[in-house]
């Protein structure tokens, strides 16, 4: 019986060893993605200053961050937090080192964020996240929005089986809307209601804006605005059609349409659409901004998202240093795919081998193979309990994909066999080893 509650804090992830090993393939996969494409890896603190993080965070963060409390020895060390995410953390990074890195800074962080979010099943307050970004000194090109979408993707392609649309728009578009209505000063409570306005009937949303001071043709005017989606030539030519003259949302149009059609030719054209629902929730984004659906598997949301972030480094220097970043939340996206049977059936297995000494006669043989053999890339562990050799498979059967009995004839004769434990298949180890 247990003494105490043992359950891991709501909203933390824990997995056996089985899917952890798939957890981590899937980790990797999208690491070895990221590499491909010419991303560098860095690592920033796990704890930042509360100051970096709330600089510019914008929405319901401050909220959210998880502060931590320690008898202060300074003052600094009295102002600290967890970091909610890999942007801001890079923004400060870029600033730090700026002399030591070569622009345009392409970056791969992987590793794991923290929010106090109200616990749900599927929600989760520590998680991983898999970025991407690219960080320019004074100019960024905008053909860098399209490479961080495009090598998300690819990684995502990896192991999503079903189809994938990557929804895009641009932030300056509904800025643009918004000047041209006279309701800039109601521009933060309408990003966030547009932002939600997917996730709740359409009668709240219209409430939502009545609740803010909207007129009812200003409500009217950004409703039909919320409903362009589709592929580029139509998006933008509904985009074109409202009328809209000012330089904030014709700049957002053309660099969508740019976004889009430089996409299209990376042969994408069937994954991306505009759709003006998107604007994402942190206002440090400025321009494009992207999320990524299953269309089969609406109801889990987004699986990768991201944005342009023009000005995040002015929090921290008179310099300016554009980014642009998308991000992949695998332990959500674990989870979802996990609960839906999307990911393949069999748990990976931690394993490459397991050897079975018959005696302590072998031990000496035995480990010496296994060094060789771990030199040799696989990861391979001894049996060396004094159970049954059938129990000692049945324990290789769990972790393991092969297993082989070292006995006294295979210590003399050097013929060992190695057996897969899905089929029984007998070979050779010389064989095992190529």
């Amino acid at each position: 019986m247990k003494k105490m509650n043992t359950s891991p804090i709501s909203g933390m992830q824990e997995l056996t060893p089985g899917k952890q090993a798939t957890f981590d393939k899937l980790k990797n996969e999208i690491d070895r993605v990221y590499h491909s494409h010419g991303f560098l890896s860095v690592e920033t603190p796990t704890i930042e200053r509360n100051e970096i993080l709330l600089a510019k965070a914008g929405g319901d963060t401050e909220k959210q961050i998880y502060k931590v409390f320690k008898t202060a020895e300074t003052t600094d060390d009295a102002d600290q937090a967890l970091r909610f995410d890999h942007t801001v953390p890079l923004a400060r990074y870029v600033v730090e080192h700026e002399n030591d890195l070569t622009f345009p800074f392409k970056v791969t962080q992987i590793g794991k964020n923290f929010r106090g979010e109200r616990a749900q099943k599927g929600r989760f307050r520590e998680f991983y996240q898999l970025d991407v970004d690219v960080i320019g000194r004074n100019e960024l090109s905008l053909a860098y929005d399209v490479e961080v979408v495009k090598t998300a993707y690819d990684a995502l392609k990896t192991f999503i089986k079903p189809e994938m649309k990557i929804r895009i728009s641009n932030r300056k578009i509904l800025s643009g809307l918004l000047q041209e209505l006279g309701l800039v000063t109601k521009s933060e409570d309408i990003f966030s209601i547009v932002d939600h306005a997917e996730k709740v009937p359409k009668e709240k949303t219209i409430s939502a804006f009545e609740e803010i001071g909207m007129s009812v043709a200003e409500i009217e005017k950004l409703t039909t605005f919320m409903e362009i989606n589709g592929l580029r030539e139509e998006v933008i030519e509904s985009l074109k059609d409202l009328g809209i003259e000012n330089e904030t949302y014709k700049l957002g149009v053309d660099e969508l349409e740019k976004v889009l059609d430089f996409l299209e030719k990376q042969g994408m054209k069937d994954v991306v659409v505009g759709d003006m629902l998107i604007v994402r929730g942190l206002d440090y984004y400025t321009g494009s901004v992207f999320e990524t659906f299953l269309p089969e598997y609406r109801e889990i949301g987004s699986i990768c998202s991201g944005g342009r972030y023009e000005n995040l480094a002015g929090n921290y220097t008179d310099q300016k240093f554009p980014g642009v970043g998308i991000s992949i939340g695998l332990t959500r996206l674990f989870y979802i795919l996990n609960e839906n049977n999307l990911l393949d059936s069999a748990e990976e297995k931690p394993l490459d081998l397991v050897l079975i000494p018959f005696s302590e006669k072998e031990y000496e043989y035995t480990f010496k193979l296994a060094e060789n053999l771990r030199e040799s890339g696989k990861k391979v562990d001894i049996n060396l309990t004094d159970k049954k050799v059938g129990d000692k498979f049945t324990y290789a059967a769990k972790i393991a994909k092969f297993a082989s009995v070292i006995g006294e004839n295979e210590v003399s004769t050097g013929n060992i066999e190695v057996k897969n434990l899905e089929t029984g298949e007998k070979i050779k180890l010389e064989d095992y080893i190529r």
